[in-house]
């Protein structure tokens, strides 16, 4: 993990960079997809789903009080987002399509001031914050 600076420019730029987007998207997709048949289960989404923590204390909402029903409701409906066709399985186009759609809502939600967040290495967001760089130190 790492202390960074961004805003909703820094975000949205990687999006709209399609190569460096895709590249790192079709990098998840890849990892997540455990038996390599180019499209991921809901049982090879569950611990990227899960680790989204849109139910820490922090989001108004402890995970502890919620039954074990409602939170696979709630994956599951989260890997339906995904899940575009309704054929029970992710495909590459489906993930891009969804990651290009949240990475979109994030950028939105940070607006036009930087803010300082922690980031975990390897995320997008630390893929967008070190590609920004990258520009930034060719431009120097």
């Amino acid at each position: 993990m790492s202390v960074e600076i961004l805003d909703g420019s820094t975000v949205r730029s990687f999006v709209e960079d399609e190569p460096a987007f895709n590249s790192s998207v079709d990098g998840r997709f890849a990892a997540l997809d455990a038996d390599h048949d180019g499209l991921l289960s809901y049982a090879e989404m569950a611990g990227e789903l899960m680790s989204l923590r849109v139910l820490e204390k922090h989001f108004g909402v402890d995970e502890a009080t919620k039954e074990p029903e409602e939170l696979a409701g709630l994956y599951h409906g989260l890997f339906a987002r995904f899940d575009r066709d309704g054929s029970g399985e992710v495909d590459r186009d489906e993930f891009r399509a969804e990651m290009k759609e949240v990475m979109l809502a994030v950028a939105n939600g940070l607006g036009f001031l930087p803010v300082q967040m922690v980031v975990e290495e390897g995320s997008f967001l630390k893929v967008a914050v070190d590609r920004e760089m990258g520009q930034l130190a060719k431009a120097a």
